[in-house]
């Protein structure tokens, strides 16, 4: 969610440091932005409000000199967007950056108003300051008072501080979902809540765990535990190329990302096809026959469009393996008290291996006794250290907000998931092993061949751009890519759009038809294709405008629609994926078109690590 980014070392230009930092932490999402430098015992802090460049020009116009720093970018939950609730905070002689939520903070605010302190926002993260403050007016050194002050905040907290008195080092904590990297260079030491923000600068990395703290000064950084002793940890060398953030020639992030699905899901395979296509190794994780054997359900848990790839995965794990699948958003999960035991097999899937209600998922699961095998993109992430076992997706960073190549990883990986336990379960032949990753195989090559329809889908996008609502409708497998089709077009076109499953059409949409109202279908040629046909002409009987996506050798289904676009068939499970590449590309041409922030849509963020 929120960008954190610190600096203790040698440069001159820590300013520039802590701009870059955040810029490369853009794609979190973010509402204002912030700066806290320090020179020579003097500490002081620039904010604005809006995107990254307010705060730039500022800083460009009234230059801030220091060696030490902290930088932020605010997503608004306590408070609304606005200069005083932008961080860093200041009280007294602290500044603070914060990544959380606070959850005893009318308590904590109640205490500090009554002592006569002056609170001058209305978030929870200047409180932490003032407390902080008032821990060093009783002698303590600013470790001391971070790892105390800690013990006080109920919730979720990242924490950058420094202050004047101590101008010679940064102090971070975390507890909770919000991560904190710290990075090593040569008499320099950073800090960060993502990787990509001080890549340019050193490989050298540590990573926080709950309840630990660090003091960042020019020498490295040290990690504390709860109670001030020495945590031994050696920094992991990060091999991610700087270039793979970039933009590299297309418009925007989003379109790039749509376009590198193909090298996203080559490498997600990558060898986990193994002893001449007869199995699939999912990074030496055990799912032995014995192990397999022993699962008698599958819970697959996540939030947004990895919930619908979760959706995809059941129709794969259930009808490849013969093992119940449920799927539930992650929010929902811990508080229906699922029943949970050690025979389930819990799969959280998470782009960022953050999103805060999937790691409560995770541990609800877990502390019921059940296996935990996540599913992230993110090495190193929380979710990925608190599982038991990590099958990682390899789209590589996703900057884009409306995750696109992500998405097609989870719904490759949950393929090689299920294919792995139909195999450990003898529920297919070889001949039906080596079918399956010969599809398998064959499934970049055809996302390039739906690629190549982009100009295509332009031009059905031109056509109906203009339209205030549309309706998505899938069934079986296709169901949750309808689902998936209609998100991406609100997320950042900010059009009304629902996914519905066809079938369920007449019980309510349909009263929603007209000739102003676009409706994508995907009836490619399938099992329930006959089906999907009727629903159709439910539409075309009220006027509906019909946009077709069909198997590529369907001549007849151009005079049932208004617009068709094409794809190759891959079978029964991964023809899904194929499916997405369409609607994902007419909902960044209706957003283009539209003229609205593709990269970075209002009010979202990229990664979610508050309920």
């Amino acid at each position: 969610m929120c960008g954190i980014v610190g600096y203790v070392g040698d440069r001159e230009d820590v300013q520039e440091v802590l701009l870059e930092g955040l810029r490369r932490l853009e794609y979190r999402g973010y509402d204002s932005a912030g700066v806290a430098i320090a020179k020579d015992g003097r500490l002081e802090v620039r904010r604005a409000l809006g995107k990254l460049a307010v705060l730039s020009r500022s800083l460009y116009e009234a230059p801030l000199q220091g060696t030490l720093g902290l930088g932020h970018t605010r997503w608004a939950t306590h408070g609304k967007p606005s200069e005083p609730n932008a961080h860093p905070h200041r009280a007294g002689q602290v500044a603070l950056i914060h990544n959380g939520i606070i959850e005893n903070y009318v308590e904590i605010r109640q205490e500090l108003e009554a002592s006569g302190r002056t609170i001058t926002s209305d978030t929870d993260s200047e409180l932490i300051a003032h407390l902080i403050d008032l821990q060093l007016d009783t002698g303590d050194d600013l470790p001391t008072a971070v790892r105390t002050v800690s013990k006080r905040l109920v919730g979720s907290y990242a924490l950058g501080v420094m202050c004047e008195s101590d101008p010679e080092h940064v102090v971070a904590a975390k507890n909770g979902g919000s991560p904190i990297i710290l990075g090593i260079g040569e008499n320099e030491s950073f800090l960060a809540s993502d990787v990509p923000a001080i890549l340019p600068y050193t490989r050298h990395m540590l990573f926080l765990e709950d309840g630990e703290f660090a003091v960042l000064s020019r020498s490295g950084a040290e990690i504390l535990d709860a109670d001030g002793h020495l945590v031994e940890r050696e920094p992991r060398h990060i091999q991610w190329d700087p270039v793979s953030a970039e933009k590299g020639g297309f418009d925007h992030f989003m379109q790039k990302e749509i376009y590198e699905q193909p090298r996203a899901i080559r490498e997600t395979i990558g060898t986990r096809i193994v002893d001449g296509d007869t199995d699939v190794d999912l990074d030496g994780i055990d799912l032995s026959p014995d192990v397999a054997k022993k699962i008698d359900r599958v819970f697959l848990v996540a939030c947004g469009t990895a919930s619908y790839a979760c959706m995809v995965g059941k129709y794969i794990i259930e009808q490849m393996a013969g093992i119940p699948v449920e799927v539930d958003l992650a929010s929902e999960f811990r508080y229906r008290k699922p029943i949970v035991d050690q025979n389930c097999l819990l799969v959280p899937v998470s782009q960022s291996g953050e999103t805060a209600d999937t790691l409560a998922a995770l541990r609800e699961g877990r502390d019921r006794g059940a296996r935990v095998l996540s599913v992230t993109n993110t090495r190193d992430s929380t979710i990925a250290r608190e599982s038991h076992d990590v099958l990682y997706t390899h789209a590589g960073p996703e900057i884009g907000v409306a995750s696109t190549k992500c998405f097609a990883v989870q719904v490759v990986a949950l393929y090689l998931l299920g294919l792995k336990l139909a195999i450990s379960r003898n529920r297919l032949d070889a001949g039906e092993v080596a079918e399956a990753l010969a599809d398998l195989r064959r499934l970049p090559r055809m996302v390039e061949e739906v690629l190549g329809q982009g100009e295509a889908i332009r031009e059905v996008a031109t056509r109906y751009f203009k339209a205030p609502n549309f309706l998505f409708l899938g069934r079986g497998i296709m169901y949750p890519i309808a689902l998936e089709g209609a998100l991406k077009l609100k997320e950042i076109s900010y059009i009304h759009a629902e996914g519905y499953a066809a079938g369920e059409m007449k019980h309510g949409p349909i009263a929603l038809i007209d000739e102003n109202m676009p409706v994508l279908v995907i009836a490619n040629r399938g099992a329930v294709y006959d089906k999907v046909l009727s629903n159709l002409e439910e539409v075309r009987a009220r006027d509906g405008q019909v946009i077709v996506v069909a198997s590529e050798d369907d001549q007849g289904i151009a005079d049932r629609a208004d617009a068709v676009i094409r794809i190759p068939d891959l079978g029964d499970y991964l023809t899904a994926m194929l499916a997405t590449v369409p609607v994902q590309l007419l909902a960044y041409h209706v957003a283009t078109l539209k003229g609205t922030d593709v990269d970075q849509p209002r009010n979202l963020a990229k990664s979610v690590t508050v309920e």
